[in-house]
């Protein structure tokens, strides 16, 4: 079973019709959308696990997300945590361009889907721990089974996360190096985590709440990002 094929048994058919709401489509293109930014995310993954200080870093951050449960965290401090690992998978504007790809996509708009990823980022960080942990995976094992991950993605959606992913990382695999000043990829205000122009839409659902078995995302306070090169080494994860 693939981490997206996870995801979407953790999320739950509840957790679908709520991004389906979020979405303001279909739970079948909810699911779709769900498999587009998972597909992103584990992809990201891949590509900086492909340098063994990305992979030594990224294995050293799945021990803090062992035995979480984000799927029924609270939406504020899961966004912040989301943020965070989406600095380090793909950088400021990685999320961005990914964000605006994938809305393409599911033809939403792009500030719809700067909300979804940070909610779905720690949930793939939490499912990878779980596995690397019961698995007794090494960071070397961590990049093969990351790599096993790319085929899941087939036709037109793959073609899409691999063109994605492409021009993001330049086709290859980011120099490491320390992070990045600190701040939030733009259109994303410091202050609320909203949009403040591109990357922005219109707001759904309560301001706060659970996500996946008792509720999906729908909230949107988010904190600070921490925007980082792609495949930076930095163990503050």
């Amino acid at each position: 079973m693939t981490l997206t094929d996870e995801l979407l048994t953790e999320l739950g058919d509840s957790g679908l019709e709520q991004i389906a709401g979020m979405l303001s489509t279909d739970t079948t293109m909810a699911r779709d959308v769900v498999e587009a930014v998972s597909g992103v995310i584990v992809g990201g993954m891949a590509r900086n696990a492909r340098h063994p200080d990305g992979a030594d870093a990224l294995r050293a951050a799945l021990d803090d997300h062992v035995d979480t449960d984000p799927f029924t965290g609270d939406v504020a401090s899961l966004t912040r945590d989301g943020h965070n690992i989406l600095g380090h998978v793909l950088g400021g504007q990685g999320t961005e361009e990914a964000a605006d790809a994938l809305a393409r996509f599911a033809g939403v708009d792009p500030g719809i889907i700067m909300r979804l990823l940070p909610l779905v980022a720690p949930m793939i960080m939490s499912l990878l721990a779980d596995r690397a942990e019961s698995r007794g995976m090494n960071a070397g094992a961590l990049a093969d089974d990351l790599d096993r991950e790319q085929p899941a993605c087939p036709g037109e959606l793959g073609e899409l996360l691999q063109g994605l992913l492409d021009a993001v990382f330049g086709g290859g695999v980011p120099a490491q190096g320390g992070p990045y000043e600190s701040r939030p990829p733009s259109g994303i205000s410091p202050d609320t985590g909203r949009g403040t122009g591109r990357g922005t839409g219109p707001d759904a659902g309560p301001d706060a709440g659970t996500v996946g078995r008792r509720g999906a995302p729908d909230g949107h306070e988010e904190g600070d990002p921490h925007e980082v090169a792609p495949g930076t080494s930095n163990p503050d994860w």
